[in-house]
């Protein structure tokens, strides 16, 4: 026979943001944000256990504590609205477009019930009888001192660092004509919000609820419950034989259980010394029972020893109950979450029961303020810290809240994830610069990942200065139209130093600059220049751009910038006729000795970079020389890092392009990042220019990232001790399982927690086979860290490759096409065309 569930349902109304039921209970709903998974320490997982501990502790008498946690299938939906800068992001949103994960939403249910209250039980569930009256009216001030007992339970939750509880309101719990409420969700087994749909519910031989077939799994009986049990298990599948990983007790049923579900985890406190009191008469009764059966005289025991830890530890009994409802709409599915559920449980150590009879007083009794209607023969006595062992505290990584950002993939199912490893750390505390080191073999993914990372934050307008050995951002610096230098024997590597852009006259810094480049080319590196000698190239230079102002006015530029003259463009040949010619001149004429400035001396070393000389085109460069607003510039230095005279030059130029962006762009975010050259740069006595970079780009809005591989580099060079590791507060590693057997040198050098080496450990432990991606680990000032995949679409991959063979395909294509965009289109096209045949 058909009913109506408004004849049946056991909430009498909502007030004060409270429900009410039909026997008088009151139940305040909480929503809880949980930490992420995977990113507990032991020593978290034991604070989050003792916070529960403590928090329920201070609940009244005659109070159940309902955590509920809904696990359910979604699929990510790509942003096709939203205007894309690049081509990348269109087909990244494709790529990722319904990929499936578990949504998770948790719950805390705090009902009070009237002491008064004679326990449910599977017989007596309000679901089969045909009145309902409240045991008595709730006065204002029980309500209110209940209130208090529930802001005392928020504040030691909360007050342990890893949660957060907000109250829901009416409007939450209850459906509204925009959105469904928590009530109307739960007898639906709804997700979403928004959609209002009504389905039947049918409790006969099985529960349905619409087309979802529901199954109800049980840890209620205390002989099935494990032996052991603690705030954390290790998970096998990311531990070492150096480390141990650990997850939650309860996270095996929880997001690591790949099923519809919903996880409830009952703890009722009764009156403790009427508890007490029943358990002794019980142990007398077995007492008198022991002599006939085995049986009885174990019981009488475990009885006896549950008394004695009572007492003697001052324990608060409970009664607990927790059990999984999974559910499916079709066959296939419904015959596998049986085993998906007692494989979960096993993990635990635990015997799977599955309900049957009692399955529709368990799932009624679930239903938020219904609490009180749970059938008492399904529980079992124990403590509180045993019975919070069984709690779910893990979430899914989530979003961060930052406009700005990459996007990386959550460790579980590769689901996208914006995450911000720059600005939001900043304005939380959890770190004080932007550097990041980055530490990672051959083949783990590095330049990838850094490709990647590197293309985001220029489509967020930020400026990049790139100094790499090895062709890794060719791809990425073509598909983003940047400049490209390197050295080729048709085509040198060339620069202007001289160009001052719309200036008159350079400022402070960009003589400076220039300064050091004539002195770095004129002296050896352990020849040292004298205060006179200063002096000298600083009045040249002076002298140069006054001269080069003249020449301007005598043929009528005059308050025009610098560029071009009768005599020549603004650039090295014309600064050295000008030394050789007037400068000389005016040595002369002011009578300055040889001993304080040899002029001759200072042109024959310098003539090598004159017209005609051996380097002339070095510092003549006519184009690709303003520099300050080009926002992706690559100094590819492979062929020239062991080069004696080129790389120095080219060193100082690099620095002098990133400090005058630095100083110059206000308000716009700037990275210079250097590969591999950074132990080249450091030989070339460049070591104190990194030094003052990573101590002061954090103050003009930028970042400074240095990328190695081996891990004898870090270990024994005193510029990335001192300098580098100490001043970046994000620490990016990728595989380092080559390195297991020593990465206690790591460790102690990067100052990495027990956690963060066991994290850092079980980079690409487990992959999906699946999929392809390589993982990446990020730690954000030692306190929050995270491993992620790192997972593009076949377009993106092709962008950031850097096998050489898949390199030259995309330049083939590229040139055949007319630009790198369209190549990779054409070269993904054409594997689609192949796979399609196949099929």
């Amino acid at each position: 026979m058909e009913k109506q569930l408004k004849d049946l349902l056991p909430i009498m109304g909502l007030e004060q943001d409270c429900i009410l039921s039909k026997k008088g209970d009151i139940t305040l709903v909480f929503s809880v944000r949980l930490p992420e998974i995977f990113t507990i320490s032991n020593e978290g997982y034991e604070s989050l256990h003792q916070a529960f501990i403590k928090a329920i502790r201070v609940l009244p008498k005659y109070t159940i504590f309902h955590k509920q946690d809904w696990f359910t299938k979604g699929a990510y939906l790509g942003d096709f609205q939203k205007e894309s800068s690049g081509f990348l992001d269109r087909t990244s949103e494709r790529y990722f477009n319904e990929r499936p994960y578990l949504e998770h939403h948790c719950y805390i249910m705090l009902t009070k019930k009237p002491e008064d209250q004679k326990p449910a039980s599977s017989l007596f569930s309000s679901l089969i009888r045909k009145t309902i009256v409240p045991a008595q009216t709730l006065s204002e001030q029980a309500v209110q001192d209940f209130k208090d007992c529930a802001g005392q339970f928020k504040r030691l939750l909360e007050d342990c660092g890893f949660l957060q509880l907000q109250q829901l309101k009416a409007t939450d719990i209850s459906s509204n004509p925009h959105s469904v409420g928590l009530l109307e969700r739960y007898l639906n087994l709804e997700t979403n919000p928004s959609n209002k749909i009504i389905h039947d519910i049918s409790l006969r031989e099985q529960i349905y609820i619409g087309k979802n077939q529901l199954q109800c799994f049980t840890l209620s009986d205390a002989t099935g419950l494990p032996a052991f049990c603690g705030s954390r298990i290790n998970y096998d599948k990311y531990c070492t034989d150096k480390t141990k990983f650990s997850i939650g007790f309860a996270a095996p049923l929880g997001l690591l259980l790949p099923c519809n579900h919903l996880y409830n985890q009952f703890i009722f406190i009764d009156d403790g010394a009427k508890t007490i009191k029943k358990l002794e008469s019980k142990k007398l009764r077995l007492q008198s029972l022991a002599a006939y059966s085995r049986e009885n005289a174990i019981a009488r025991d475990a009885t006896n020893d549950f008394l004695n830890e009572a007492i003697s530890e001052q324990r608060l009994p409970v009664k607990a109950h927790f059990n999984i409802i999974a559910w499916a709409d079709n066959l296939d599915e419904q015959q596998e979450l049986k085993n998906k559920v007692s494989s979960g449980m096993a993990q635990l150590d635990a015997v799977c029961k599955e309900e049957t009879v009692g399955a529709p007083q368990i799932y009624w009794a679930g239903l938020p303020g219904n609490e009180s209607d749970f059938p008492m023969n399904d529980c079992f006595d124990s403590f509180v810290p045993q019975a919070c062992c069984f709690l779910n505290f893990e979430t899914n990584y989530r979003d961060s809240t930052s406009p700005v950002g990459m996007r990386l993939g959550d460790r579980l199912t590769g689901k996208p994830v914006h995450v911000d490893i720059s600005d939001e750390p900043i304005n939380k505390g959890i770190i004080t610069n932007r550097n990041k080191f980055i530490l990672g073999p051959s083949g783990s993914g590095k330049s990838f990942f850094t490709n990647h990372m590197l293309r985001t934050y220029y489509e967020q307008g930020t400026h990049i200065v790139l100094v790499d050995v090895g062709h890794s951002y060719k791809g990425l610096c073509d598909l983003v139209d940047g400049y490209y230098f390197t050295y080729e024997e048709k085509n040198p590597i060339r620069f202007n130093p001289f160009y001052i852009g719309g200036s008159l006259q350079p400022d402070t810094e960009k003589k400076e600059s220039i300064k050091t480049l004539l002195l770095a080319l004129w002296k050896k590196d352990d020849e040292p220049f004298t205060r006179s000698e200063y002096v000298a190239v600083s009045n040249a230079l002076q002298g140069y751009y006054e001269w080069m102002e003249n020449e301007n006015r005598k043929i009528g530029k005059e308050n025009r910038p610098i560029k071009n003259t009768e005599t020549g463009f603004v650039c090295f040949n014309s600064f050295y006729e000008y030394v050789k010619n007037d400068f000389a001149l005016q040595l002369e004429k002011e009578g300055v000795q040889e001993k304080d400035f040899d002029l001759s001396n200072f042109l024959y070393v310098l003539r090598p970079y004159y017209k005609g000389g051996e380097f002339d085109y070095l510092l003549n460069a006519t184009e690709n020389f303003d520099l300050l607003e080009e926002r992706f510039i690559v100094f590819e230095l492979d062929n020239i890092k062991d080069h004696p005279i080129l790389f120095p030059v080219v060193t100082i130029i690099i620095m002098e392009v990133f400090i005058s962006k630095m100083r110059k762009l206000k308000g716009i975010r700037k990275i210079i990042l250097i590969e591999e050259a950074w132990k080249a740069i450091a030989r070339e006595g460049m070591a104190e220019y990194i030094k003052y970079l990573f101590k002061t780009v954090r103050k003009f809005f930028g970042e400074a990232i240095v990328v190695t591989q081996e891990v004898e580099d870090i270990i024994s060079s005193p510029v990335v001790k001192q300098a580098i590791i100490n001043n970046s507060d994000c620490k990016i590693l990728l595989d380092q399982s080559k390195y297991q057997n020593k990465f206690d040198q790591i460790q102690e050098l990067l100052g990495l927690t027990e956690k963060e080496k066991a994290l850092v450990l079980s980079v690409n432990k487990a992959n999906d086979p699946g999929k392809k991606y390589k993982e990446v680990f990020i730690s954000l000032g030692g306190t929050h860290s995270k491993v992620y995949r790192t997972e593009v679409s076949k377009e993106e991959y092709y962008a950031y490759s850097t096998e050489e063979s898949e390199k030259l395909k995309v330049h083939h294509y590229a040139e055949r096409y007319g630009s790198i965009g369209k190549g990779i289109q054409a070269i993904v096209q054409e594997e689609k065309n192949k796979e399609d045949a196949k099929k």
